[in-house]
């Protein structure tokens, strides 16, 4: 029998997909790199070379498959490969899906853009008969939703939407931070975690379980691949807290407790404890620092941040 030839196939990327092939091959990284590449790496049968030029080379048996699904997902970040500019979208197709008016289960997130204060995760079940209840309340997505607001509503939601929250403090985060458990695949394992703790409490008669795209599908498996009882079931889409209930009450509530984390600091400080990580994080990490030491930081914030070389200097 013919043994099947090796087959090569390359073409260039942007940078938004440059940074996702560079973490998803962290692990699979060969220790030689060829001149004027960034690296060279293993996936099963394929060999992947990225260049500094953007361009990747695809070679192996497998070559045409691994080389279509980086195609696809330069195409779902960007529109159109960079040497096709001049030419018009054609592929890419609205999402018609129906996540409104369904029994699901959604997750979101908040704290991943904040230096201070936890990352609280939260996965929320919501049927078709509480629609008209969470609308009353005008929920949507956390982020379009004041503060005060979200104090206001959230209460009500945590009393009669069933959900499960989990709050990583940061001493535990920056415990676990590193380039390999990076902040994706640190929200991967919690989203997996609060889905897999609600769909145990009880039976849900659901349509779909929804999370915002923070990651593609196959990225998002791939964090989960030393984890056990990973929910599969999965429907990733974008802006999923503007489509789905369920995932705008995670949002939401997911704030709430985040809130009270902040304002919980701030008490314990004596200091208000801003949010974000902007200019002022900046101000109040070096009032912090005066105040109670360098090393307090580890307990109160994420030390992957910039923010912390400003606040040292």
């Amino acid at each position: 029998m013919e043994k099947e030839k090796p087959k090569t196939f390359s073409f260039k990327v942007s940078d938004n997909t440059k940074e996702e092939m560079i973490e998803y091959f962290q692990d699979k990284k060969r220790e030689k790199t060829p001149q004027y590449a960034l690296f060279q790496a293993d996936e099963e049968d394929t060999v992947v070379t990225f260049y500094e030029s953007n361009k990747v080379v695809f070679q192996g048996i497998s070559a045409d498959i691994d080389a279509s699904i980086w195609r696809e997902r330069e195409l779902a970040l960007n529109g159109k490969l960079p040497e096709e500019k001049e030419k018009k979208d054609k592929d890419k197709k609205e999402d018609t899906t129906d996540y409104y008016f369904i029994n699901s289960i959604g997750s979101d997130e908040v704290g991943t853009g904040d230096f201070f204060g936890p990352i609280i995760v939260t996965a929320s079940y919501v049927s078709r008969k509480d629609i008209s209840f969470l609308e009353s309340l005008g929920v949507r997505d956390s982020k379009k939703i004041t503060d005060e607001k979200i104090i206001n509503i959230a209460p009500s939601i945590i009393k009669r939407i069933p959900h499960v929250s989990i709050i990583l403090n940061n001493e535990d985060y920056n415990n676990n931070y590193s380039e390999k458990n990076n902040m994706n695949k640190i929200k991967a394992i919690l989203h997996n975690k609060v889905l897999y703790q609600l769909l145990n409490k009880d039976k849900y008669n659901y349509d779909m379980i929804v999370i915002d795209e923070f990651a593609k599908k196959y990225v998002y498996f791939n964090y989960l691949k030393d984890v056990s009882n990973v929910v599969r079931n999965i429907t990733f889409t974008t802006k999923a807290e503007d489509k789905c209930l369920s995932v705008a009450c995670s949002s939401i509530i997911s704030r709430y407790l985040f809130l009270k984390e902040m304002n919980k600091l701030s008490k314990e400080l004596n200091i208000e404890i801003p949010k974000g990580a902007s200019t002022k994080v900046d101000e109040v990490g070096k009032e912090i620092v005066k105040k109670y030491g360098i090393d307090k930081l580890k307990y109160i914030s994420k030390l992957n941040f910039k923010n912390i070389d400003k606040i040292k200097n």
